[in-house]
């Protein structure tokens, strides 16, 4: 298809102006602020955008969508349905499924699944445990987006505390290494310390007292110290306090920076006040903390120390998050309410709609290498969102994709809705209407 999508506002690099866009097979092939589409473009579909807002698609760089092995919670299949109705055109998977991704052809095995049913653009971290380094090292740089090593509490064999693998990790790896950082024995402590005092009457409220702010300075620092000593591409994930921020430049360029910071939407969203009503469907890894931790990671993402805003989807059943505390399992779902959620941000004038597409489209495109996305500009390819600023929507668990019918963001009034979502140039997404028998394409990387 060849599409005209003119008078809209793009939100682009920096800056916001009127334009049009012109969009012919895979890629951008024009941007102008006159278009005449009478005379010169016979044979394109024009789409009307006055009154729109036109971002680059957002690239969300940390989500679980469970497939293979746990798709009874969420599969590539639904929950890349659910991030292309709310804009994100791009994601990266983590290695946490089952069997988990340790070796190269299970990595294949991933990328053959999401050929088959994915609607977005893919690709997926490869895993690193304690005993399959070697494997990790034969990772190819241009096919994979980067190595996911869980410094901390994780699901199966991947928790990391080798120190001697740890140390060749950051010596050898061929792209980045992307970090969950928590300290194990600090949580393992404090578990004990809260069954001793609740028993299995715990609130969802100790969750943040559990898994301290502690626990993740003590690893987010030891990571950038090796990531320091030898060199390391290092990006740590899920940013959720306010001390971990002093580990991170906002004074170089973005592709100048060897160690570089995640945060998540839910942490810019949520403090320690809503476990009273949200309970263990806020329960995540590394939890939400104080209301200080969230303004800091708010401003963190405004001057620079934080690159990339993302979502950390993990879905469970609904079943299995109703259960206490002790035993609900950690992990929410958010991909379709990325983009929307952040410009609430922008709407509510705590940053830039230009800020909130540099966090969630620039910056991956530009930290991650990737080629030719993330940006509005002619040759590259057609991953675009068309959004009305106006179009009121509360989140509800009736009207989210995701497999498992819940969010924790039920309840969130959004002012702005999507209405287009472009995927390689294809409509996939309009008013909730899918081209449901589109796939999106691997991402590959300048590196």
């Amino acid at each position: 298809m060849k599409y005209i999508i003119k008078n809209a506002t793009l939100v682009n690099e920096g800056k916001s102006f009127l334009a049009s866009v012109v969009i012919s097979g895979n890629t951008i092939e024009k941007i102008t602020q006159t278009i005449d589409t009478d005379s010169d473009y016979s044979g394109y579909e024009v789409i009307d955008a006055e009154g729109l807002l036109l971002v680059p698609g957002a690239i969300d760089d940390q989500v679980h969508f469970r497939d293979p092995g746990l798709t009874h919670k969420g599969d590539i299949a639904s929950e890349s349905r659910a991030a292309v109705a709310g804009g994100v055109t791009s994601f990266m998977d983590m290695p946490n499924t089952v069997p988990n991704t340790l070796t190269q052809q299970l990595l294949q095995d991933k990328y053959d699944i999401a050929a088959e049913k994915s609607m977005a653009n893919y690709s997926f971290y490869m895993g690193v445990s304690n005993d399959n380094i070697d494997e990790v090292l034969k990772t190819d740089p241009k096919n994979i987006c980067g190595i996911k090593a869980f410094m901390g509490s994780s699901t199966g064999n991947m928790l990391v505390n080798n120190e001697s693998t740890l140390e060749k990790l950051f010596k050898e790896a061929p792209c980045l290494v992307a970090t969950h950082c928590e300290d194990e024995a600090i949580i393992r402590n404090n578990i004990e310390i809260f069954k001793q005092k609740y028993g299995d009457e715990a609130p969802a409220s100790i969750h943040p007292l559990v898994r301290s702010a502690e626990a993740c300075y003590k690893t987010s620092s030891y990571a950038a110290e090796l990531a320091s000593k030898f060199g390391t591409q290092l990006h740590i994930l899920h940013l959720s306090t306010a001390k971990e921020i002093e580990l991170f430049n906002n004074n170089i360029p973005l592709k100048d920076k060897k160690i570089t910071a995640e945060t998540c939407l839910h942490y810019l969203l949520f403090d320690d006040r809503d476990y009273a009503t949200k309970n263990t469907f806020l329960k995540c890894n590394p939890a939400v903390k104080t209301e200080s931790d969230k303004l800091a990671l708010i401003q963190g993402c405004i001057d620079n120390h934080i690159d990339i805003l993302a979502t950390d989807h993990a879905p469970h059943t609904f079943e299995e998050k109703n259960k206490p505390y002790f035993t609900a399992p950690s992990g929410g779902t958010s991909v379709q309410h990325l983009l929307l959620g952040a410009m609430e941000l922008a709407n509510k004038g705590i940053m830039t709609r230009e800020k909130v597409v540099e966090l969630l489209s620039h910056n991956p495109a530009t930290l991650f290498k990737i080629n030719k996305r993330g940006y509005i500009r002619e040759g590259y390819y057609a991953d675009l969102v068309l959004i009305d600023p106006k179009k009121e929507q509360v989140i509800s668990n009736e009207n989210v994709y995701y497999k498992c019918g819940w969010t924790a963001y039920e309840g969130i009034k959004l002012s702005c809705s999507v209405t287009h979502t472009f995927v390689n140039g294809e409509l996939v997404y309009h008013n909730g209407n899918f081209k449901e028998d589109y796939r999106g394409k691997r991402l590959t990387f300048n590196r």
